[in-house]
C-alpha cells in the first residue's frame, strides 16, 4: 500500500508510519514541525520530509490511504486536496481498526493507569516469547517502538485513549476499536476542554462498553465506583471481571506482592500501580498466561516511561518524574512516593500544562491533591495559558482550589529552577509531575542536586 500521514511528526502518528514501513509498506509523510525524538527516528528510516509545510503536491490519486494526525486542521491544503480526490482518509484509531479486524482486539481504557497496564501487559508478553500486535502510549524498554503491526499475529493490545481522534473525525479513539477483550481502570473527569461535564465524560465510557462485542469479556477495576456503575449497568452481553488492589507491603524502601509462593518483591509501587498490576494479570490470563507465570515477568517490570520514573538517587534522596496531571492521579501519585519513604520528606512539584488542569472552572478538583507531600509547589505558564486561549489564571485562584495555606506557586521557569536548586535533598523525595517540561528543566541536572 501507498500511504501518506498528515501530520507525521506526532508521537503516536511517527510510531505508527515506522511500524508501517517495516511492515514494507510504502510510506510518505508530512508536517509543519518536527522535533526529536520523532525527527531523529524519521530520518533513520528515511521518512523525514524534505521540507516542513504542508503541499498540495504530496497528495495524487494513487495513494491508497491517508491518515489524519490531530494537529492538522480543518483547512489543510493536503487534507482538502485528498478529499477533492476522493482519497481514502483514516483517522489514526481508525487505520488500526482496519488493521486489526481479523484479531483479537485488547483495549484498555480508562482516564488514568491506561499505559502502565498495556505497558505491563506487552512486558510480560514480551518475556515469555509471546508475539503481539500493539500500540501503547510510552517508549517501552526493549520495545523499538510504540505501535507493532503485522499479518500474523492473533492479538493486538491497544491503549484506548477517550481523546478526539483527529479533525475531522470528534470521535474518542476508544470508540473505534470494538474490542473483544476490555479493561477500564477508572473515571475521574479530563479533558473539560471536550468534555464541559462529567456526565458527558462518564457517557464515552458508557459508549465504549456498548462496543464491545456480544459475548465479549470485560475487565474492570471494582474500587473505582464509577466504573463499577458503568460496568454493571451495562446492557451489553458481555463477561465481567473484576478486580481489585492486590495484598502487598512496604518494607525499607521495597514494594513486596503477596503470592501463593510468600512476598514477592516488584519494581513499581504505589497502590493505584499494584491496582494496575492485578488489571494486567487478568488480562494477560485471558490471553493464555497462567498467574505463576505472569508473576515470574512482572517482577522484572520497572515502569513506562515518565510513569512514576526514577530519574536519580542518593545515599539519603531520591527523585521521580510523573507524567501525572488530572487531579486523581496527582493525589495517587504524592502518596504513593510518601507511602514508599515514609520517614523522608517529600517536596511533590506538579506543573498544569494540559487544558484541563488550566481552566479556571477545573482547578477546584484539585482540592487536596498535593496534601500526601511535606512541602508542595505548583508551577504554570502564563504563556502557556495565553496560547490555549483560557481565561487567565491567577496564584490565587490556584491557592484557592488546591486549599493548601502552605502551597508555593511559580509562574517563571527561572524562579522555580532557582528555588528547586537551592532545597537541602538530605533525607528528601522528590516528585515532578507534569506533562510539559516546567519551561526548560534539565532533568539531567536534577540529579546533581541529589545528597
Amino acid at each position: 500500500m501507498r500511504i501518506h500521514f498528515i501530520a507525521i511528526g506526532g508521537s503516536a502518528m511517527h510510531n505508527l508510519a515506522i511500524a508501517l514501513h517495516n511492515k514494507g509498506e510504502h510510506v510518505t509523510g508530512s508536517d509543519d514541525e518536527i522535533f526529536d525524538p520523532s525527527k531523529s527516528r524519521l530520518a533513520a528510516k528515511g521518512l523525514l520530509p524534505e521540507q516542513y509545510g504542508w503541499f498540495e503536491d504530496n497528495i495524487s490519486s494513487d495513494i491508497d490511504a491517508i491518515i489524519l494526525g490531530m494537529h492538522a486542521k480543518q483547512d489543510n491544503i493536503e487534507l482538502l486536496r485528498a478529499k477533492e480526490l476522493g482519497l481514502t482518509i483514516y483517522s489514526y484509531p481508525e487505520f488500526l481498526y482496519e488493521q486489526s479486524k481479523n484479531k483479537t482486539r485488547i483495549v484498555i481504557g480508562g482516564s488514568h493507569g491506561k499505559t502502565t497496564i498495556t505497558s505491563m501487559i506487552l512486558h510480560v508478553m514480551h518475556y515469555h516469547d509471546k508475539e503481539v500486535d500493539y500500540m501503547v502510549g510510552a517508549q517501552l524498554e526493549g520495545f523499538d517502538t510504540m505501535v507493532h503491526l503485522t499479518k500474523e499475529n492473533d492479538f493486538i493490545v491497544l491503549e484506548g485513549d477517550e481523546y478526539l481522534s483527529s479533525a475531522i473525525d470528534r470521535r474518542p479513539k476508544f470508540h473505534l476499536y470494538k474490542p473483544n477483550i476490555a479493561l477500564l481502570s477508572g473515571i475521574a473527569w479530563d479533558h473539560i476542554n471536550v468534555f464541559p461535564t462529567f456526565e458527558n465524560y462518564v457517557e464515552q465510557f458508557r459508549i465504549f462498553l456498548s462496543q464491545i462485542t456480544h459475548g465479549g469479556a470485560m475487565v474492570y477495576n471494582q474500587e473505582d465506583i464509577e466504573v463499577k456503575q458503568v460496568v454493571e449497568a451495562t446492557q451489553n452481553q458481555i463477561k465481567k471481571y473484576p478486580y481489585q488492589t492486590p495484598r502487598y507491603s512496604v518494607e525499607n524502601g521495597d514494594t513486596l506482592l503477596d503470592t501463593d509462593d510468600g512476598p514477592m518483591p516488584i519494581e513499581v509501587f504505589g497502590k493505584h500501580n499494584l491496582n494496575n498490576l492485578e488489571g494486567a494479570r487478568w488480562i494477560c490470563q485471558l490471553m493464555g498466561v497462567q498467574q505463576e507465570d505472569f508473576y515470574e515477568a512482572i517482577a522484572t517490570f520497572k515502569g513506562a516511561s515518565k510513569r512514576l520514573e526514577k530519574i536519580g538517587q542518593g545515599p539519603t534522596s531520591i527523585a521521580y518524574k510523573d507524567f501525572a496531571h488530572s487531579p486523581s492521579k496527582v493525589k495517587a501519585t504524592t502518596q504513593a512516593l510518601k507511602n514508599q519513604y515514609p520517614d523522608r520528606s517529600l517536596l511533590a512539584c506538579l506543573e498544569l500544562h494540559t487544558y484541563s488542569s488550566l481552566n479556571p472552572e477545573f482547578l477546584s478538583e484539585y482540592k487536596g491533591a498535593l496534601d500526601g507531600a511535606d512541602k508542595a509547589v505548583v508551577f504554570y505558564s502564563p504563556k502557556a495559558v495565553k496560547i490555549k486561549k483560557l481565561d487567565t489564571v491567577s496564584s490565587a485562584q490556584i491557592l484557592n482550589a488546591f486549599q493548601r495555606d502552605d502551597l508555593l506557586v511559580f509562574t517563571d521557569p527561572i524562579a522555580f529552577q532557582d528555588y528547586l536548586f537551592e532545597q537541602d535533598f538530605n533525607n528528601t523525595s522528590l516528585l515532578l509531575m507534569s506533562s510539559g517540561n516546567y519551561g526548560g528543566l534539565d532533568f539531567e541536572k536534577v540529579k546533581g542536586i541529589l545528597k
